[in-house]
């Protein structure tokens, strides 16, 4: 969108935000950009004026210095554009954006090359074949493609590549196991459409499935394939640009959509089989530190002490949901003009467990600093989050407990922990598949200190935990001196 503004503004046309909508389409709605894009900005809160009232359509055009026969004004409602035609504006009525933006090229008189967001040309270590993409493709959707496969991968998806496709007038998002060998049971794309496609029918907003393709002879390994939705992907967790209640609605909306999954009904959804239930922490301290030990490259010693002291601390499971297992807040698309979350992506690690597992994930950024090295997380530990309106990590975790109406737990540190230990192995996965040219994103060139700065993270709330259960010790019992330590013995 970005893109097509500075197109149309290098032919030396001017442009207008009216009223929190943009003359300028993407989907059926407007996105929400930098207003020092535009050369006038008309607020209806500040002028007393909405739509269609034709004063707020006259100010607009007396501030772009226009006369109504030299503008084109935008809208998907037909009394808006009733009243701005009545004035001698041009209209175009936005229902499918394809077809907008074909008669606005008309009136402009050249071509909008339409940018989607977040992504980039195909890298070439993930390249699909198109003629057989293509074939597949017209196969399943019945269509006869009126030009060439339109094919971009996604700047996000660190463990499987993504894809935007368009072909004839469908616009598709494809996302796809890696090539190379695998770590087994890791980039299960069966699992994710399985789980959204059960989800959907509960009423979890997620990306509206349409085909499983498990025959890795069509482009080299299974996928699937979803509509595609434009909408907003928050990728600064500080939320830049927006005002301190927008973002504390932003995070409620993220907090809430959380609830929602965990209280879907496993059997009516059909997802009782999806995971094992109970002993969920213990096993998922057991994968990862198998897929850890998978892709080890040095010995660290952070992570050293937290597989020994992980499987010493479980907590007790209080209840079993549906887990995402990747919840933050660059895994949710939101609607472009409202804290509402139109998707929930990547759930590739989704499973039966422990809903907390979820909320101290999605806290993570909370605890690491802005400047993290690498571009593949950002954090707000270096924030001030009354100024900026979001959230603490607590308060974030005990609006969960008032939303999903649960007492807060005493052990929320070891849910941290296990969270940055998860975290560390997964970055060292990251890392391990970027030595071989198999990593999936371009922001993969880190190196392996950014494992061990998050694994010390984890062996911090390792600390914090053990201190909590030492002082419900000795306020139970009485302190037995100890006339023998060991070096490097856990926090408790």
């Amino acid at each position: 969108m970005t893109e097509a503004i500075t197109q149309i503004r290098a032919k030396g046309l001017r442009t207008a935000v009216l009223s929190n909508n943009f003359y300028l389409p993407s989907g059926k709605s407007f996105l929400p950009l930098d207003r020092k894009q535009f050369d006038v900005v008309v607020e209806s809160c500040l002028e007393g004026l909405c739509k269609p009232d034709p004063r707020i359509y006259k100010l607009c055009l007396e501030r772009l210095g226009l006369q109504p026969s030299e503008s084109i004004f935008l809208d998907d409602l037909g009394q808006n554009l009733k009243a701005a035609a009545s004035l001698g504006i041009h209209t175009i009525q936005v229902d499918d954006p394809e077809t907008a933006v074909k008669e606005l090229e008309t009136l402009l008189g050249f071509t909008l090359r339409m940018v989607i967001p977040n992504t980039g040309p195909v890298r070439k270590t993930v390249e699909i074949p198109r003629d057989s993409l293509e074939k597949y493709l017209k196969d399943l959707l019945g269509t006869q493609s009126t030009g060439p496969l339109e094919l971009l991968q996604f700047d996000h998806g660190q463990s499987n590549p993504t894809y935007y496709i368009r072909l004839g007038n469908h616009q598709l998002v494809l996302r796809r196991k890696p090539p190379g060998t695998l770590v087994p049971s890791t980039h299960a794309v069966e699992r994710e459409f399985r789980i959204m496609k059960a989800l959907a029918n509960a009423g979890v907003p997620v990306p509206k499935v349409l085909d499983l393709c498990e025959d890795s002879g069509v482009i080299g390994t299974p996928f699937y394939l979803t509509e595609y939705c434009p909408g907003l992907i928050y990728r600064d967790p500080s939320l830049p640009g927006l005002e301190p209640s927008q973002r504390r609605a932003i995070y409620t909306a993220m907090n809430r959509v959380l609830c929602k999954i965990h209280s879907v009904d496993l059997k009516a959804a059909g997802l009782e089989d999806y995971g094992k239930h109970g002993d969920y922490i213990r096993r998922q301290v057991q994968t990862w530190t198998k897929q850890y030990r998978a892709s080890e490259t040095s010995t660290i010693p952070a992570m050293e002490r937290l597989i020994q002291w992980l499987p010493l601390h479980l907590p007790r499971q209080q209840k079993t949901t549906v887990v995402h297992g990747d919840f933050r807040l660059d895994n949710l698309l939101f609607h472009p003009e409202k804290a509402e979350v139109l998707a929930v992506l990547d759930w590739e690690l989704s499973t039966l467990g422990d809903p907390l597992v979820d909320v101290a994930f999605s806290c993570l950024a909370h605890y690491l600093p802005s400047s993290f090295p690498g571009s593949l997380l950002r954090g707000l530990r270096d924030c001030d989050f009354t100024q900026l309106g979001i959230p603490t990590a607590e308060e974030y975790f005990r609006m969960y407990c008032h939303h999903s109406a649960i007492p807060p737990p005493e052990n929320w540190n070891f849910y941290m922990a296990f969270s940055f230990f998860r975290m560390a192995a997964i970055l060292q996965g990251v890392y391990s598949r970027s030595l071989t040219g198999q990593a999936s994103s371009a922001a993969t060139g880190q190196s392996e200190k950014l494992t061990e700065y998050v694994s010390n993270l984890a062996w911090d709330f390792a600390v914090k935990e053990g201190f909590r259960v030492f002082k419900e010790m000795s306020a139970t019992k009485p302190l037995v001196r100890s006339h023998h330590t060991q070096a490097g013995h856990s926090p408790c």
